[in-house]
């Protein structure tokens, strides 16, 4: 459904009178295509405190070039050095001349290190730069983002600086990344990473699913197109159209993560946990039948499955599974108590399963969070409900199916081995929870 609302701050008097009134004023967000795949306009590269990161090698290959304009489209400030609080000023001498002239949708992203135990000053320093990126991201405005990404190791780190640093990362913004020292190297056609890769996407009949199934696709892998069989002749044209196949099965199943290790002899790259339900309704009017199929649908078919996989040995080594979790499972939303658990659930399985996956199987698990998607079920949302969902985010607009698409990519790709146990919300920086 089309937002009126950021058409009509787009124009002249939608401009005078929202400021006048103090309303939100959303900017258009520049996301990827094949005609504009870069930011428009450079890099910036910042330092505060000493850095023992070589970072040069990494930005020359993420995303845009040195900046010579004054108006760069990205900015990187490595403040991974900082172990003090005399050093957070570095932070503001650093970024405050700066933020201004930064293009619209343009990309901030702060660089900490992770915390250490045995110095609760270099811990209280680094903390502070998650207050300080989350607080940036809510108050920038005009379409850009701020992240924060935790690393030790800076080509471990490439593939998320490449996607934080490019327009796929248009509605994530306000997210702390954690990125280990487990590198793996870029594949040789960096435009289609995953040539070569057997994706599996569940509920990828339409909505977030299809968008999932068509940006892998688009990327290079065969992707099955998994769907509950009432829904196969829809999941049938997805996978026709990005020359995939179909797969119709109910994921409830008790011998589904079997059923589909028989129809994938040849093993799985990539799983996708995207297929999910609502039953919504106040937990003081809703009867067991209203509950259960949510959680089952949502959390243990999710468990039963992956489990199945991998014991099969079905996932490969240098696999990605990718769950779908939600805004509703990390802040709670009034009316769905039992698909806020089941959300909540991916999140406890990712953050548990994923050290052992990695370390027994060399898969790595990590999920996305959506918060507001412009979706066909969103659009049935009544009119004030929706647009309170809409712009209660530092975007102030709702995401689309393809910024949780393009998350998910990022998370699948075969560089991205050092991101694992990770959450990362696509919600446009919700004003609700963490």
């Amino acid at each position: 459904m089309a937002d009126r609302y950021l058409g009509f701050t787009g124009t002249a008097p939608g401009r005078f009178l929202t400021r006048r009134l103090g309303l939100p004023q959303p900017a258009p967000l520049r996301r990827w295509s094949p005609e504009r795949p870069e930011l428009d306009g450079g890099l910036l590269h910042l330092t505060a405190g000493k850095s023992g990161l070589d970072l040069a090698p990494v930005l020359a290959r993420t995303g845009p070039g040195p900046d010579d304009t004054g108006r760069p489209a990205a900015v990187v400030l490595d403040a991974s050095g900082i172990r003090d609080v005399d050093g957070l000023a570095a932070v503001h001498a650093a970024l405050h001349p700066v933020l201004r002239s930064i293009a619209a949708s343009g990309r901030i992203v702060v660089l900490g290190a992770p915390l250490d135990p045995a110095d609760h000053h270099q811990a209280a320093a680094q903390q502070a730069l998650e207050g300080f990126t989350r607080s940036l991201g809510k108050e920038i405005g005009r379409g850009i983002t701020v992240n924060l990404v935790r690393l030790t190791d800076a080509p471990a780190a490439e593939s998320t600086l490449r996607f934080l640093l490019s327009p796929r990362s248009a509605y994530v913004s306000g997210q702390v990344i954690g990125t280990g020292a487990y590198g793996t190297p870029l594949p040789h056609d960096v435009d289609r990473p995953l040539s070569g890769r057997t994706a599996l996407v569940t509920g990828a009949a339409r909505g977030i699913g299809e968008a999932v199934a068509e940006t892998l696709a688009r990327d290079g892998a065969e992707v099955v197109v998994l769907d509950v069989p009432r829904a196969e002749a829809d999941a049938r044209r997805v996978a026709e159209r990005i020359g995939g196949r179909a797969l119709p099965l109910d994921i409830t199943a008790a011998d589904a993560g079997a059923r589909i290790a028989e129809a994938l002899p040849d093993g799985l790259d990539v799983l996708v946990h995207n297929a999910g339900i609502t039953r919504d309704r106040r937990l003081v009017n809703m009867p067991a039948e209203r509950w259960s199929p949510v959680l089952e649908v949502n959390l243990a078919s999710v468990l039963r499955t992956t489990d199945a996989l991998l014991a099969a040995g079905t996932l490969k080594r240098g696999g990605r599974i990718v769950a779908t979790a939600s805004i509703a499972g990390i802040a709670g939303n009034a009316g769905q108590t039992n698909y806020g658990a089941s959300k909540a659930g991916i999140t406890g399985l990712v953050r548990a399963l994923a050290p052992h996956a990695l370390a027994e199987h060399g898969v790595t698990v990590n999920a996305v969070a959506p918060g507001f998607i412009e979706t066909r079920m969103t659009a049935a949302v009544p009119l004030f409900i929706r647009e309170a969902g809409r712009r209660m985010n530092s975007l102030a607009q709702g995401g689309l199916p393809v910024d949780v698409a393009e998350t998910t990519a990022w998370l699948a790709h075969p560089a991205s081995g050092a991101v694992n146990g990770q959450v990362v919300r696509v919600c446009g920086q919700s004003l609700l929870g963490a």
